[in-house]
């Protein structure tokens, strides 16, 4: 077999070009840090923040990325990723083959709300920067969605929270990170405007929950929409495998979503014959 020349040999290594690892034989180093000084000294909020930002972030980022890393870590059985977890390994997939179920979950209607909050904050924060008064951008912001999406806001109400207990700490810690100069709060600013305008429409307050608040914390962070998911996804996959674990140790076999004693409602056509469909040619 011949050897590559160098111009296909520098071709292929364009083809996957990278700036976040370079690997050679004994050497591994991730955005120019060698893993040996990494190992042990880097936490891995920090480390997640390294890998997607480039820079290693400072103690009070960091900790701010965790504390949204680890209030969104699961919301028990009931949550359609966690029982895809559960049900996927009674059916008898590994651990890897569960995860990956249950993270395909994380779309637009379960797991999305977060990136669409922040989409929603940013927006009004765009029409600030042309001119708009906060509540005017915020009523106009709104009406977009609301419009383009239907009447349900990302980021808040909860259907089984009256007040979510998440997202008071979480605020509480932004509302920390501004006063120390670590973040702006310019997104929290958004995100309560929002709060304010649906309690104005409603006449009660819709408070936000923990997708609205952990948008707040990854926009303030700098991190842009889609990667807010992607960062949910990963504090998401501790629960699901915490679930999938749990679930592997009973013993059970193909467990559906509800148990086999609750009868599912069927609401087709009443029995009948396939003959009474039938005619009969001459």
């Amino acid at each position: 077999m011949s050897i590559p020349d160098r111009d296909s040999r520098d071709e292929a290594a364009r083809y996957w070009r990278t700036s976040i690892c370079d690997i050679s034989p004994g050497k591994i180093a991730f955005r120019g840090y060698p893993i040996q000084e990494l190992i042990g000294a880097v936490s891995f909020p920090a480390m997640i923040w390294l890998m997607l930002r480039g820079e290693l972030p400072t103690a009070d980022q960091a900790r701010l990325l965790e504390a949204a890393l680890v209030a969104s870590v699961d919301h028990g059985p009931q949550a359609p990723s966690i029982a895809i977890s559960r049900m996927a390994v009674s059916c008898g997939l590994p651990l890897n083959g569960a995860m990956a179920s249950a993270l395909n979950t994380l779309d637009d209607v379960h797991g999305g709300a977060g990136e669409q909050a922040l989409g929603l904050y940013l927006d009004i924060l765009a029409r600030m920067d042309t001119g708009g008064a906060l509540q005017v951008a915020t009523a106009s912001a709104i009406d977009t969605w609301i419009a383009t999406h239907g009447k349900y806001l990302p980021g808040f109400g909860h259907r089984f929270h009256p007040v979510d207990p998440r997202s008071g700490k979480l605020l509480a810690l932004v509302d920390e990170m501004v006063g120390k100069g670590v973040v702006s709060g310019r997104i929290a600013m958004a995100a309560r405007a929002v709060e304010s305008a649906m309690a104005e429409r409603k006449g009660k307050l819709i408070p936000m929950n923990i997708d609205g608040a952990t948008a707040v914390i990854y926009g303030e962070l700098g991190f842009p929409p889609p990667l807010s998911r992607g960062v949910f996804c990963l504090s998401r996959a501790v629960g699901i495998l915490a679930h999938a674990w749990e679930q592997s140790s009973r013993g059970e076999r193909n467990k559906g979503p509800m148990p086999r004693s609750f009868p599912f409602l069927y609401e087709g056509s009443d029995l009948r014959a396939i003959s009474d469909q039938m005619t009969i040619s001459d």
